[in-house]
């Protein structure tokens, strides 16, 4: 039987069971195994790694592990540039867009609300969401490990979050900065909206409404008309409420991955 050492870092060790966290995890094996297979092994989903070294030497996720390895993975790195490093970081996709598990609902509304295209299919099953996240070039958001785990995933995330603003927050800091088209997108369906001549909606609107506000949108795939009622001020208030929560300073540089140990550092001084 074959062994290596595995050590996650920072938000990583979310994945771990709590006796696992923040330390070096010995773990068994035989014939050949990747990278990929070991982490995913002990419970850390592929598309949560940004950097993963192999007795300090950057990796793919394909790469196989000898007896006596090491293996480092660390997370997403908001203050220092790895491009030219990194072994497993996919190719950017050409848009910032989603699809999400039928669980995050909330978030898939508030994404739309914020004018990013974000489908949310009713009744999908995994290996639908994660063929359609590959077919499309879409970021998978979920809170399902075993969905973020399959090997078509490229682009994913496990959001952490299970209020719906905090998960909003959530992702504009992990994915962003990306443009943000506010009341851009229908919130029921997800199509873009148009502006629309008063005179042709009057008669689907209340009659208060008709008689309160001259400007409409409507959404170019259900049908469903917009105004800038009360709703709308509750729903701007949300909006500023999201982006500056995202604001806040989420840098995390090589000494603060772990800021309670410091061998982070000496993994990746090479």
């Amino acid at each position: 039987m074959k062994r290596a050492t595995i050590r996650a870092y920072g938000p990583l060790n979310d994945f771990l069971p709590s006796g696992r966290r923040q330390a070096d995890v010995t773990v068994a094996f035989a014939g050949r195994t990747s990278v990929k297979d070991l982490l995913e092994g002990i419970g850390v989903p592929h598309p949560e790694i940004d950097l993963v070294l192999r007795n300090r030497e950057p990796v793919a996720f394909d790469c196989a592990v000898d007896d006596g390895d090491r293996i480092a993975a660390f997370p997403r790195f908001h203050a220092v540039d790895i491009a030219g490093v990194t072994r497993v970081r996919p190719r950017p996709l050409a848009s910032v867009r989603f699809v999400l598990d039928g669980h995050l609902g909330k978030l898939a509304r508030r994404l739309r609300l914020v004018g990013r295209d974000a489908i949310c299919p009713a009744g999908a099953v995994d290996a639908e969401l994660a063929n359609l996240a590959d077919r499309e070039g879409r970021i998978l958001l979920t809170r399902d490990r075993a969905l973020l785990k399959r090997r078509v995933v490229t682009h994913g995330a496990f959001i952490r979050e299970t209020d719906a603003h905090q998960q909003l927050v959530e992702v504009i800091q992990r994915f962003g900065p990306f443009e943000i088209a506010p009341f851009s997108r229908c919130l029921r369906c997800n199509t873009e909206l148009r502006e629309v001549p008063k005179s042709l909606v009057e008669l689907s609107v209340p009659p208060r409404t008709r008689l309160q506000h001259d400007r409409f949108q409507r959404c170019l795939g259900c049908g469903r008309i917009y105004w800038q009622g009360s709703h709308w001020k509750r729903l701007a208030c949300a909006i500023d409420a999201a982006l500056g929560d995202a604001s806040d300073d989420v840098s995390v540089s090589t000494s603060s991955v772990n800021s309670r140990d410091s061998s982070a550092e000496s993994e990746l001084d090479q």
